[in-house]
């Protein structure tokens, strides 16, 4: 979520539920957590009085890179023993098993959904 929120900042809660295929009031509660750890806030939406737009605050994004940290390090790990071709096609492989199975594009935290490969 804290991806998704630091791509697509000033998002409603309802895009993001929409985007993580979650049930709103699913969204509302992560969010409430979100926003109780201070990690991301809610702002009035300028197009939307009934509407809320999102955005993760310093905290939010601090964690944020330290996840994203944690998690190329693990993968590193992980992928030790495939070359950097063999590590594009698996990607590659998994993006195409994801659309088959009907999940969002551009959620995963190490894939930039503009493009088709890694953010790295």
């Amino acid at each position: 979520m804290l991806s998704l929120l630091a791509a697509h900042e000033g998002r409603s809660q309802q895009a993001l539920g929409t985007a993580l295929g979650l049930h709103r009031s699913a969204v509302v509660a992560l969010v409430d957590d979100l926003e109780a750890r201070d990690l991301a806030e809610r702002r009035p939406d300028p197009t939307d009085r009934r509407a809320h737009a999102l955005f993760l605050t310093p905290s939010g994004r601090e964690l944020l890179v330290r996840l994203e940290d944690v998690a190329e390090q693990d993968e590193d790990e992980f992928l030790r023993g495939l070359d950097p071709a063999e590590r594009a096609t698996l990607v590659a492989l998994l993006q195409r098993v994801a659309a088959a199975q009907g999940l969002t594009a551009g959620v995963h935290p190490g894939l930039d959904p503009t493009e088709d490969g890694p953010r790295r």
